[in-house]
């Protein structure tokens, strides 16, 4: 028997089937088109700012996403690597049919995992708790848990000009019952829009007129079990462009033909306010002279190439002169017009910290379905909620990450208890504990995490205890290591430019300079570990003051996570707490008062309320 439906075959489906498959669970994942899963409407490109890091911790966990970009990117880069190592992120240029075929096979191989093509129409509920689903043709079939991952296939329409279409990002037949039933049942629907540029064709363009933006030549990986499985000089160039004023006349000249801008006045959608449109780029920032562009390839198996940067819902025949105004670009042939797409999702204040929706029992949601925009977004989504909902019919303790354990702690946490007003994206200014939270500890953060909820073996986790206590014994060899200046040493400094010491110091003295890095240190004594262990401790020495300082400020907010607030508390009850305040809070309903407090509305006034209100009435926060 079924145990666990996965509705939609997207980067959130393939985590939560993977997830509950991987524990054991006879998962069904229920797609409208197989050919679909995995696939990249929008650009393929898998990490970036913020995103990259999740990518990490969803290898961390036990998830899919870094292998599987890993195996088949066209190159790579780590973005901010002269910046500090906070805001440093991996960024990968997928391939298009790759990157879903790896993704298909690592499926298939699950022993519980069963794929079928349908469309979810509505689900079979008994007493507010799913037992499964409804097949467009009547099938039923029954399950203990049900996750949506449906995507932008809620009621989605593509907009282009005055023209409104009502079907998926391929043409395909979207979805357009279940979100009714879902407001049915109960739920807030919100309607939401994204959009996307056009392809051109590599052979129409001049490169010469454009900007090389190659791969890094250092190896990378998103994950922490993989070698590269790529030659750093075989990665596929990007190339940068710029509009000019002649591009941002013709947009201003058109606004009124845009789909978001007049030509339809029908549309109720919010497009994400972090990637937003050309046309939106040109008001929006009309002091700007450009704006940059990416010229990005979409695989190794066709020329497509990939405007980045040059969303936009104007009438074909306006593309054409937008497209052919900018450098590189005079001639190029449009494989593919860009256009918005519209789209149901439900408000995300509705769901757990779990992604159990609040109002329907074992039901789990992931995805844009919740309101967020990107791949990473909904990939860290499912794998969560493919855990928790295994976790669930194992009648164990769920698994909820804080916002100091994980960025993907803070997507859900902002979700939850913040809710949306356009489609959300992770940006590094989201996470305030972001210096605890990087690129390069993801495994050290979450690796046991992921081994306690049955997600990572034991070889994994053996590679992870080696690697801390390779960090251990690296940092008290340097902690006793001294350099001495002799005239060898003298020398290597000053041929470095480095000011030598005037005394003698240890090893982590001096790497605690800034000027001063383990790989010059090398020069003047041998360091024989593995260069993630190297990195790990040059990061814990130079930038310990920030650290301890971070961790007292998570400390602060764990006391506050500690207060509980009931689950049958009585909002209305509690006197003199303004009126937006008491509507949030019983909108969300937080767990903690720590929670509360991050509840947009919500006051300090509201919170000393509050907390005297649980003081009195409960004997809370003692």
């Amino acid at each position: 028997m079924t145990e666990i439906i996965v509705v939609g075959g997207g980067h959130a489906g393939c985590e939560a089937a993977n997830a509950c498959a991987k524990k054991g669970h006879k998962t069904l994942l229920i797609t409208g088109n197989i050919k679909n899963i995995a696939d990249m409407p929008c650009n393929p490109h898998i990490g970036g700012s913020a995103k990259g890091i999740v990518v990490r911790e969803i290898d961390a966990l036990g998830g899919v996403m870094g292998k599987i970009a890993d195996k088949t990117h066209l190159q790579i880069k780590m973005l901010n690597s002269a910046k500090g190592p906070a805001v440093q992120a991996l960024r990968a240029q997928g391939d298009k049919i790759a990157y879903p075929k790896e993704m298909i096979k690592t499926l298939n191989s699950l022993e519980n995992l069963t794929i079928k093509e349908g469309m979810v129409e509505d689900l079979i509920i008994d007493n507010t708790e799913v037992k499964g689903v409804i097949l467009e043709d009547g099938t039923k079939i029954h399950a203990k848990a049900v996750i949506l991952t449906t995507g932008t296939y809620l009621k989605s329409d593509i907009l282009v000009g005055n023209t409104r279409t009502r079907k998926g990002p391929h043409g395909e037949e979207p979805s357009n019952f279940l979100s009714d039933k879902l407001k049915e049942y109960g739920f807030k629907i919100i309607r939401l829009k994204t959009g996307t540029p056009q392809r051109i064709d590599r052979k129409t363009i001049d490169f010469s007129k454009t900007k090389l933006e190659p791969g890094d030549n250092v190896y990378h990986t998103f994950s922490f079990d993989l070698e590269p499985c790529y030659k750093l000089d075989e990665q596929e160039p990007c190339y940068l462009t710029y509009t000019n004023e002649k591009t941002h006349q013709i947009i201003k000249e058109n606004l009124s033909k845009s789909s978001m801008y007049g030509a339809l006045d029908d549309i109720k959608g919010i497009g994400p306010r972090y990637c937003p449109s050309i046309e939106d780029k040109v008001v929006r920032f009309a002091d700007k002279e450009r704006h940059q562009l990416f010229l990005e390839p979409e695989s190794r198996f066709y020329d497509d190439i990939y405007l980045q940067g040059f969303s936009t819902s104007m009438p074909p025949e306006v593309q054409e002169k937008m497209v052919h105004s900018l450098p590189g670009l005079e001639n190029a042939k449009i494989l593919k017009y860009g256009y918005a797409i519209e789209y149901d999702a439900i408000y995300p204040t509705q769901l757990n910290p779990t992604l159990e929706t609040k109002i329907i029992k074992n039901l789990y949601t992931a995805g844009q379905i919740n309101g967020t925009s990107g791949y990473e977004e909904a990939a860290c989504q499912g794998l969560i909620a493919g855990i928790n909902a295994s976790l669930n019919l194992e009648e164990k303790d769920p698994l909820i990450l804080k916002r100091s354990d994980a960025y993907i702690g803070v997507l859900i946490d902002d979700l939850v208890t913040k809710g949306i007003k356009d489609p959300y994206r992770l940006l590094t200014s989201r996470a305030e504990f972001r210096l605890l939270l990087r690129s390069d500890n993801a495994d050290l953060r979450l690796r046991e995490i992921g081994y306690n909820v049955g997600m990572i073996n034991e070889d994994q986790i053996n590679k992870l205890h080696k690697k801390k206590n390779d960090i251990l014994e690296l940092k008290k060899f340097m902690s006793i290591e001294k350099v001495k200046i002799t005239d060898e040493t003298r020398q290597i400094f000053e041929d470095n430019n480095i000011p030598v010491p005037q005394v003698t110091l240890s090893l982590e003295q001096l790497i605690k300079r800034p000027e001063i890095t383990m790989e010059f240190l090398e020069k003047i004594i041998p360091i024989k570990y593995d260069t993630e262990i190297k990195k790990q401790v040059e990061i814990n020495f130079k930038y310990e003051g920030y650290i301890q300082k971070t961790y007292k400020e998570v400390e602060k907010m764990l006391k506050l996570e500690k207060k509980q607030i009931p689950e049958d508390i009585d909002y209305d009850k509690i006197k003199n707490i303004a009126s937006e305040a008491r509507q949030k809070l019983k909108e969300v309903r937080p767990k903690t008062v720590a929670q509360a407090i991050r509840i947009s509305g919500v006051n300090p006034a509201d919170i000393s309320i509050l907390t005297i209100y649980l003081k009195k009435e409960y004997g809370k926060n003692e």
